[in-house]
């Protein structure tokens, strides 16, 4: 229930406006001047302040009021503040609307205008409550995902870096694809750190994990009513990046009847919220990202081909963690020396046969899996160095990862490559293995990336 407090020092005015309010279902409190009114705001939790300007002092200068005003954005520069002047005093409104006051009133009110501009400024604050709590949503999956280093100094990661830096500037739409926890997040907050909109939000949404019922809220918001939970009007993800980046992580799980919806913003920059016919536009640049294979899914008519070319204007593909060995020491020695600080730990290295069993292991989980088996290690170590026991990794794991862990194209191209190490790099021999032609196998070598003999 909406709290208002009421700052006169008229008392049969204020108890007229509690009744008007009343009827609204607001709750109010009093305040007989600009101290009492300073006080309530310090100890009350006010959604709202409706306040004269002029006080017991003086009758027309407004000077109190004003200098309330100065206070009390002081405190809270969000609160919305409703002043009420005499007939004739528009002067000392607009003097007011300049200090930061959302509107006015002028006595004797109008009901239904005060209820009105009432109800709006309180729709307006529980809508930046809610900007607020995603963009410290955000704060969070960005930090998540800082998590995961942006270490490059591997052979592996030499295109990805030299991508990042040539069309990082650019406002082309990037695709970035690879397994799960290859760090695809990172690489999308180093483009956005790359391009003129550094200076603007880089919001970031799981689109595969959006229900359909909430999918065109999240992404372009709605006004009030349109729904049975629509309490007040609320901009959407796009809305909230313009002049900015929009990162839609898992993009090949959205559903296909909401494709259309999203190539159609990309396409042209417009697009509705929920509920209304008024057509808006943002300046967004749109990374993505997805670990499943897309040109599979148009193929397969679960993904529309037209979206596909509209995202991956260029493709980033990252390589697993195995693919980019190098990394693996330097990686871990960042994550230990962020977990051992979170959690005050003496932790400074890895014993030699630690590091040995970092380098052999297979890492199907990729960089989060490392992250993870790091801070494991931080929270186990019994002295000040993490031992093999301490990382906590499957026995013969770093012989070869389990197959249930993998995906279809993971196990693909986990067989192409142990053919590959059992032929000596020969890749018409690893594809007579396999029963593959050379062309179907030469194919398969440029989807993986692999590298091989003649």
């Amino acid at each position: 229930m909406p709290r208002i407090l009421l700052a006169d020092d008229q008392q049969d005015l204020l108890e007229a406006l509690r009744l008007l309010f009343k009827g609204e279902g607001f709750e109010t409190g009093f305040a007989l001047s600009p101290d009492v009114a300073l006080s309530e705001l310090k100890t009350g939790d006010y959604d709202l302040l409706l306040m004269d300007l002029n006080y017991t002092r003086d009758t027309t200068s407004g000077r109190e009021g004003l200098g309330l005003l100065g206070q009390i954005f002081e405190m809270d520069r969000l609160l919305p503040v409703i002043v009420m002047t005499a007939w004739g005093s528009v002067e000392l409104a607009v003097e007011a609307l300049k200090l930061g006051a959302k509107d006015f009133i002028q006595k004797p009110w109008d009901n239904d205008r005060l209820i009105r501009i009432v109800k709006t400024q309180l729709e307006l604050r529980e809508s930046h409550k809610k900007t607020e709590q995603l963009e410290a949503e955000n704060r969070s999956l960005r930090e998540d995902r800082t998590q995961m280093a942006f270490v490059a100094e591997s052979a592996a990661m030499k295109p990805v870096l030299e991508m990042v830096e040539r069309i990082g500037p650019s406002d082309a739409n990037i695709l970035i694809t690879g397994e799960n926890g290859t760090g695809k997040g990172v690489i999308a907050q180093a483009i956005h750190r790359a391009s003129d909109r550094s200076e603007h939000p880089l919001n970031i949404v799981n689109a595969g994990g959006l229900a359909e019922g909430v999918f065109e809220s999240e992404l372009f918001g709605h006004v009030k009513g349109a729904f049975t939970d629509a309490k007040t009007d609320r901009i959407g993800r796009f809305e909230m990046s313009d002049h900015g980046t929009l990162f839609l992580d898992e993009i090949a799980n959205v559903p296909l009847n909401l494709q259309t919806k999203l190539l159609r913003v990309l396409e042209t920059g417009e697009f509705e919220r929920v509920g209304s016919s008024k057509t808006r536009r943002a300046n967004v640049r749109v990374l993505s990202a997805t670990n499943a294979e897309l040109p599979t899914e148009v193929e397969a008519g679960r993904f529309r081909q037209d979206l596909y070319f509209r995202l991956n204007t260029v493709e980033i593909p990252l390589p697993p963690l195995r693919d980019r060995k190098e990394d693996i020491p330097i990686l871990a020695q960042s994550f230990l020396k962020r977990f051992a600080k979170k959690y005050r730990r003496e932790v400074v290295g890895f014993s030699s046969s630690a590091s040995g069993s970092l380098l052999k292991h297979q890492w199907p989980g990729n960089i989060r899996e490392l992250s993870h088996s790091v801070e494991r290690a931080v929270l186990m170590a019994r002295s000040n160095t993490v031992e093999v026991d301490d990382l906590g990794l499957r026995p013969g794991a770093s012989a070869a990862p389990r197959l249930e862990d993998l995906s279809l194209d993971e196990v693909e191209r986990y067989l192409i490559r142990r053919t590959l190490d059992r032929s000596d790099g020969n890749a018409k021999q690893a594809a007579d293995v396999l029963g593959l032609s050379r062309s179907a196998f030469y194919r398969r070598l440029e989807k993986y990336g692999i590298k091989t003999q003649v």
